[in-house]
């Protein structure tokens, strides 16, 4: 296994280089395919959230591709790779899939346990797939990445050692007061329209808020995610209604909400430190803060100025980092651990063993190469042989190959998938005299169809 991860994190950067070097899908896209053109590089695919960008890739070169991805990584960020540099982190072969599993389980993300993640994973996946650049590897690897993060949010109680962004955001913002007594009658604007905006409106009207406007660009998705927040069954108590307003009425929307919370996937801010000024000028309210914001973007929404402002109280990301480094971490994040070696040592031997199989595949075929040879040369002898005794004959030759090979085959498959056991492909390749041609022929078919079936395949 051949598998690199060069990427940063709210754990190796500040949150002001992670802001700088967020990427947009088109950017992201772009990312993956020039990593591909590179010379190491033979699958790609980039996992970006709003605390993290990584890019995985199977490399036939360790050094040149962490130098080629740093590169490119830098190229598409637009910061200059001096600067990113000292912030990478590097993993490779098995430590590059336990870094995976453990993003899907939560155990890397700012809040512990948190699930969005699995969507985000889905979602690096799904663009790998669309562009073709993941492969067998980037494939399997994802895919089992997704398994391996459902089965932890099944079996254990991660779930509580963290909740998402949204919800440790909101009980930043309520500063010790129970989050529902705390949104309770209170209104809400929410802009965007993604997945992250919509958690957010439900967990609003959860939360017990009264009404929730959504912004967005798009006003059909605003509509959209309106009409879900309301609908009978909605996440809404009685009495809650939500609305849709185009962009330009944020404004407005603003002056009159207690709670906002932004997520888009603007470049520049969406709120100005003039804008919040203009909509607290005109609002009274009793104590505490007139009104709370919170700030999921990466890059940001909303100015950090607004920090500053009488009246206003900001949670940002960078903020939420510096809170839940604190976070108490569950007794069951020991148990997802545990599941993430199991599931790693799992996902090895799988890929070695699969690595043999071609080798396997090129051995029977030629032994059925050297049976139909032998059966054609004894026709030619003993050409009065009907056809029932020429039936006879070949399977009988045949059980006699199947079961000299049968022993050795299943043996080296077993011994393949233990550390170390790629040798035994080139060692079965050398004894039997294979031509590598062969091999790479079955290796090359086996991906194509491969590619085309996990295409098809749900994450």
């Amino acid at each position: 296994m051949s598998l690199l991860v060069v990427g940063l994190s709210h754990r190796s950067a500040p949150v002001s280089v992670l802001e700088r070097a967020a990427l947009t899908r088109e950017s992201r896209a772009r990312l993956a395919h020039d990593v591909l053109a590179a010379e190491p590089a033979t699958e790609s695919a980039v996992l970006a959230t709003c605390n993290r960008i990584e890019v995985y890739a199977d490399v036939d070169k360790f050094h040149a591709g962490v130098a080629e991805l740093s590169t490119l990584l830098a190229r598409h960020s637009g910061v200059a790779l001096e600067e990113l540099t000292p912030y990478l982190y590097v993993h490779y072969e098995d430590r590059a899939v336990h870094h995976l599993f453990s993003v899907a389980c939560g155990l890397d993300s700012m809040v512990v346990g948190e699930g969005q993640i699995l969507g985000q994973i889905k979602d690096a996946l799904a663009l790998g797939q669309e562009l073709h650049t993941a492969g067998r590897l980037l494939n399997d690897l994802f895919q089992q990445a997704l398994r391996v993060g459902k089965r932890a949010h099944s079996e254990t109680g991660i779930d509580k050692a963290g909740q998402s962004l949204v919800t440790f955001g909101l009980e930043q913002l309520a500063a010790g007061t129970p989050v529902a007594d705390w949104a309770a009658g209170r209104r809400a604007l929410v802009i965007g329209a993604g997945s992250m905006s919509s958690l957010a409106a439900a967990t609003l009207a959860r939360a017990g808020v009264a009404h929730v406007a959504v912004a967005n660009r798009t006003l059909e998705r605003a509509e959209r995610l309106a009409a879900i927040l309301t609908e009978p069954g909605g996440p809404g108590a009685s009495g809650f209604t939500a609305s849709a307003v185009p962009m330009d009425a944020v404004p407005g929307e603003l002056a009159l909400a207690d709670v906002v919370v932004s997520c888009t996937g603007a470049t520049g801010l969406v709120l100005t430190a003039d804008a919040v000024r203009a909509a607290l000028a005109g609002r009274t309210n009793g104590s505490g803060p007139a009104l709370a914001l919170l700030d999921l973007a990466m890059p940001r929404d909303v100015d950090a100025a607004v920090h500053r402002l009488p009246g206003a109280r900001l949670v940002d990301i960078e903020s939420l980092a510096e809170a839940s480094a604190d976070a108490p971490m569950a007794a069951d994040v020991d148990q997802v651990r545990t599941i993430v070696s199991d599931e790693v040592a799992a996902f090895g031997a799988a890929q070695r063993a699969a690595h043999i199989t071609p080798t396997v595949v090129a051995l029977r075929t030629m032994a059925a190469d050297v049976v139909a040879s032998e059966m054609s040369r004894l026709n030619g002898r003993l050409p009065d042989l009907d056809d029932k005794q020429r039936a006879e004959i070949t399977q009988t030759v045949r059980r006699v190959v199947d079961k000299l090979l049968h022993a050795p085959t299943v043996r080296v498959k077993e011994l393949a998938a233990t550390p170390g056991g790629a040798g035994y492909a080139d060692a079965l390749r050398e004894l039997f005299d294979l031509d590598p041609q062969a091999v790479a022929a079955v290796s090359r078919a086996d991906t194509r169809a491969d590619r085309h079936t996990t295409a098809r395949e749900p994450a």
